[in-house]
């Protein structure tokens, strides 16, 4: 959320040189617009279709004179161009008195039955692992790619804004999109160039960056790792494209029929081959699909050319425009390559069609093919190091050789404009704002120092009634190889002082070996998750929650140490070895209670745990992308899978520790994209403790209190309702991303999201915990008898931020306070 949320800002704040413009709209004779009728420049494949509205923009760096129009059941027009920038054509179609030879009109909605563009279709189907890189053996090419950020809608008003009074020379060159119409200023570029090497036979690939250049804010991770996670490769043969964390689907897709109309509609040499033009438009509104045309050879099957854009009324937020180019070069007669792919985003807190935004545009040029080239499996293994300071300091030789598509002049003008902006004490204020907003925390330059994290500087809850906590951490840069963190806090109803503090150090790049250790004082909501918390820096929602349901007042008293060493031998494999020690005491003794059984104690009862603890973690992420090679690294994406295998070894004597136990424990989370039908979370967890142990070291199956949405816990389960000492449990939450209220019409114009859940626990705790814990208040038991659950039904995307969840319980209704029902939500800026 704070990354969107960050970028959204930080963008807002802040000349493709074309030969022909043209911008107008296409109707009929009764002047009702013509939805995707077809601009073709004049003796030329280079063209556009009409929106929703029958209105289109286009431009080319070549000179024309003339545009062909045309539409399926309308006579075919041309137009003349007479002026390189021809704006405001009004152009009307007559409805053709003539049968066109070899071709079947269709209008409207589409049968599936008897359609020549879909028997091509399913010839592309057949065909389509069979184009490509992937008819050989081995491959290998270059890949050149940018990505560029504009500042879109420019007119007078936001330049004599008092938000740019004293930056009006931002905008001295503005040029025009070619696919919105819009006025744009370039403030962000990135450039890439790899090589690309392949193996289908053993089915491995790698690419190796040979150089990577900035301009604009390169310096902030958060906004690099936006952008990777947002233009990440696709191919457009694939039956679901995922942008934006959801599942569009491909109009070449298998189940492209159930949701596209499709309309043969031209056919004609292109680069030699006969192609066919087939139209595509979605069957109904509100799903993730897009409407455009693609040209496909006639032999081979292969997509020549082929666009698309995604419809206004796809269930999706901040981006009012997607638009996807994508062309390929004819080798060896038959095999088709891609050679540019080229996509537009428009980002935009509203659709209407004059709001401000800011486009992410990604153009990626593919040349200088070799195949059957046969390497070791040792070369694939052999990964570059994408952070080599020698990647970032390439010269200007190396990109003029390197650059399969050539800068052109406002591009290459951002380089200058940013090194300007970044002496203006105005645009550093932004800069300084939009910094906070997103990383939470206040820089002090001169000292090397951050202050923060802003968002936990106020709490509360039972025990120290109204919270305040400041903190601070070293800063270098956001690839420091070492990092001191801490901060302070105090409770002004137990009138007490709270700390917590930390250091982290890279010893080893290649292997991320790393040394970390802390201390931290402080008061917890522990029951929240199943894995005790050796984190001495953060702290759970339900620790400062300023509204709960039920009595909160089960909160301890930690004190907690820890050392650990970590390292990363293999991509996304983490091992790390370290122990902790940690006094637990309750923070509230008159409502809830730690105490225990102790043979050794004067009244044979301790109310404090002391325990040091031995502990081994293995965690694997496969798939897992991050930013940075520092200490801590920014994460990518999340659509990667999660298995930890956690081993705890109890050390009763040492340092007066008080238990000699054992524990394993092992969690499985897995994201799954269910194609078109959206997204599915799961996860597993299972553990078992052996020895006897009091309740602040049993595993605790977690409740959730408080009024938040949160994932991987029990809404309707007070903290400490379930105890265990062996459990396992299952959790399953399902986001349909609208696919189901898209077909209700009365529920179709709000583009609400459904989401279920279905979640389940059991647990066992032997006679000999029980009997160990004291506790006076609260009854020690477990899900043994039935397996506890619970199901769940939310609408999100309310208002675009807001998501709502029905909680059920569905036993144990009969346990004390027992909660049937409960209402949980959360904020959040998603697409």
């Amino acid at each position: 959320m704070k990354r969107i949320l960050s970028v959204f800002f930080f963008l807002s704040i802040l000349l493709v040189s074309a030969q022909t413009k043209i911008e107008g709209v296409v109707l009929d004779e009764f002047g009702d617009p013509i939805s995707f009728a077809n601009i073709i420049f004049k003796d030329s494949s280079e063209g556009t279709i009409t929106n929703d509205n029958g209105r289109f923009y286009f431009e080319s760096d070549n000179t024309y004179k003339a545009i062909i129009v045309s539409f399926i059941g309308y006579e075919t027009k041309e137009i003349p161009l007479p002026q390189k920038v021809n704006y405001g054509l009004e152009i009307v179609l007559a409805e053709s008195a003539e049968e066109l030879k070899e071709v079947v009109v269709y209008t409207g909605k589409q049968s599936k039955k008897n359609n020549p563009a879909i028997d091509i279709l399913r010839k592309i189907w057949a065909k389509k692992r069979q184009n490509g890189v992937r008819m050989f053996k081995q491959y290998q090419y270059d890949k050149y790619e940018k990505i560029e950020f504009d500042l879109n809608t420019i007119d007078s008003a936001l330049i004599k804004s008092k938000l740019f009074k004293g930056l009006e020379f931002m905008f001295e060159d503005l040029d025009t999109s070619r696919i919105t119409g819009k006025t744009y200023l370039p403030i962000f570029l990135n450039e890439t160039f790899s090589k690309v090497y392949g193996d289908n036979v053993i089915d491995k690939e790698k690419e190796d960056v040979l150089g990577n250049k900035n301009s604009g804010f390169s310096g902030n991770q958060a906004i690099a790792a936006f952008v990777e996670d947002l233009y990440s490769d696709y191919d457009i043969y694939d039956n679901y494209l995922k942008f934006f964390d959801k599942s569009f689907t491909s109009p070449l897709s298998k189940t492209g029929v159930d949701v596209y109309n499709y309309v043969l509609s031209d056919s004609t040499f292109i680069d030699n081959k006969w192609c066919y033009n087939i139209i595509y438009y979605p069957r109904r509104k509100n799903e993730l699909t897009f409407k455009g045309d693609f040209w496909v050879n006639d032999t081979t099957f292969a997509i020549k050319k082929i666009n698309m854009q995604v419809t206004k009324s796809a269930n999706i937020n901040w981006v009012k425009e997607i638009y996807i180019e994508q062309e390929f070069d004819v080798v060896s007669d038959s095999v088709f390559l891609l050679k540019r792919d080229y996509m537009l985003s428009d980002f935009s807190f509203s659709k209407k069609e004059e709001s401000r935004g800011v486009y992410g545009k990604r153009t990626t040029v593919f040349d200088n093919y070799v195949f059957d080239t046969n390497r070791s499996q040792e070369f694939y293994k052999a990964v570059s190091d994408p952070y080599d300071p020698r990647v970032f300091a390439q010269d200007s030789v190396f990109w003029k050789n390197a650059r399969l598509e050539n800068l052109n002049s406002d591009e290459s003008g951002i380089f200058k404009l940013l090194d300007t902006l970044k002496t203006v004490p105005k645009f550093r204020t932004y800069y300084d704002i939009v910094s906070i907003l997103g990383s939470g925390y206040v820089e002090i330059d001169k000292w090397n120092i951050d202050i923060g994290d802003i968002y936990s500087t106020f709490g509360y809850n039972d025990a120290e009634g109204i919270r305040l906590r400041g903190g601070a951490r070293t800063y270098f840069g956001q690839n420091d190889t070492w990092r001191l963190e801490g901060y302070m806090a105090y409770g002004f109803d137990d009138r007490k002082f709270k700390h917590g503090f930390s250091g982290k150090f890279l010893l080893d790049r290649k292997n991320r070996l790393i040394l970390s250790g802390g201390n931290r004082r402080d008061i917890e909501q522990l029951g929240l998750s199943l894995t005790s918390t050796n984190d001495v820096m953060g702290r759970s929602i339900a620790s400062s929650s300023l509204v709960t349901v039920g009595s909160n007042n089960r909160l301890t008293n930690i004190n907690l140490s820890t050392f650990n060493v970590e390292m990363e031998p293999v991509k996304n494999l983490r091992i790390s070895v370290g122990s902790s020690f940690r006094t637990l005491s309750s923070a509230l003794p008159d409502a809830f209670s730690l105490d225990y059984v102790d043979p050794t104690s004067p009244n044979g009862i301790s109310s404090e745990i002391k325990q040091f603890d031995l502990n081994t973690t293995v965690v694997y992420t496969p798939g897992k992308r991050t930013i940075g090679y520092g200490v801590e690294r920014v994460n990518v994406n999340d659509d990667y899978s999660t298995l930890v295998l956690n081993y705890t070894k109890g050390v009763s004597g040492f340092l007066e520790s008080d238990f000699d136990y054992e524990k394993i424990q092992f969690s499985y989370r897995q994201p799954w994209q269910i194609g078109g039908l959206g997204r599915l979370t799961s996860s597993v967890e299972l553990g078992k403790t052996f020895g006897a142990v009091p309740l602040g070291l049993l595993s605790v199956i977690p409740g959730n209190q408080t009024l938040f949405s949160l994932y991987n816990v029990f809404p309707n389960l007070d903290f400490y309702e379930f105890v265990t000492d062996t459990y396992a449990t299952v959790h399953l939450e399902h986001n349909f991303n609208g696919r189901l209220f898209s077909r209700i019409p009365f529920l179709r114009k709000f583009n609400l999201r459904e989401i279920v859940g279905l979640r389940g626990a059991w647990g066992q705790l032997s006679d000999e915990n029980i009997a160990l814990s004291a506790p006076t208040n609260i009854p020690l038991s477990a899900p043994t008898d039935q397996i506890y659950w619970e199901y769940s039904f939310g609408v999100g995307n309310i208002f675009k931020i807001l998501r709502i969840d029905f909680n059920f319980r569905g036993n144990y209704l009969d346990n004390p306070d027992a909660r049937p029902f409960g209402i949980t939500g959360t904020f959040g800026f998603n697409f």
